[in-house]
């Protein structure tokens, strides 16, 4: 049996590309929703490129510290699969949101969690998954930056880990071997220009996380 690393591509904003994506094997696509964000998706094109998506392709929605009731007004209006959450939002924040929650965590070194500061805890068994980013001072992802992937090994959630942080298709075969994480996240590493994608770099990069994936095959 092969274990399969799923993939998703954030910041989407044109639908010949998400086309592009979904047909390479992408698993999932990002709509960033954060009006300070280059990235920044408007409702109604979400929605259109959303509703051309087949089955079993997952339309994640970012938000960042945003009114509840605004994100799942524009979950249900987009028909998100999933919402993820970079902000400071609280457990009880994500038991309220109407669909499953991915919550993001940035690490740097004093923050990590370990044994006696596990800060995950409050989370788990509430979202269906966690994401692990970069700490940027000022950006609450997308910063192209990769941290240092040993903190995991300080502590890591109880629950599909998914890993952030400057990927490329040059490191993250990498990435892979040594965290095993469930998903990668992927973004800046792949693009063209912010929203842009290099559709020769996606492409890759699924490979190189095919190829990765059949080195653990049991």
């Amino acid at each position: 049996m092969t274990a399969r690393t799923r993939i998703k591509v954030c910041g989407m904003k044109d639908a010949a590309e998400a086309d592009g994506l979904v047909a390479m094997g992408v698993d999932a696509l990002g709509f960033i929703f954060v009006e300070a964000s280059p990235r920044n998706v408007e409702p109604d094109k979400a929605r259109q490129i959303i509703a051309s998506l087949p089955p079993f392709v997952d339309a994640v929605g970012v938000f960042v510290n945003q009114e509840l009731d605004v994100v799942n007004d524009i979950a249900r209006y987009c028909g998100l699969t999933v919402v993820q959450l970079h902000g400071s939002e609280s457990p009880q924040y994500c038991e309220a949101v109407r669909c499953r929650v991915v919550k993001t965590f940035s690490l740097r070194p004093d923050s990590a969690p370990s044994d006696t500061n596990p800060f995950y805890a409050p989370y788990q068994g509430i979202v269906a998954g966690f994401l692990v980013d970069t700490y940027h001072e000022k950006l609450a992802g997308g910063s192209g930056q990769v941290f240092d992937w040993e903190l995991l090994k300080r502590g890591r959630p109880a629950g599909p880990l998914i890993l952030a942080g400057g990927l490329t298709p040059d490191n993250v075969g990498e990435a892979i071997r040594r965290v095993r994480p469930f998903a990668v996240d992927v973004n800046s590493g792949v693009e063209i220009s912010p929203g842009v994608k290099d559709i020769a770099k996606v492409e890759r990069l699924v490979e190189v996380v095919r190829e990765t994936d059949k080195a653990f095959a049991v």
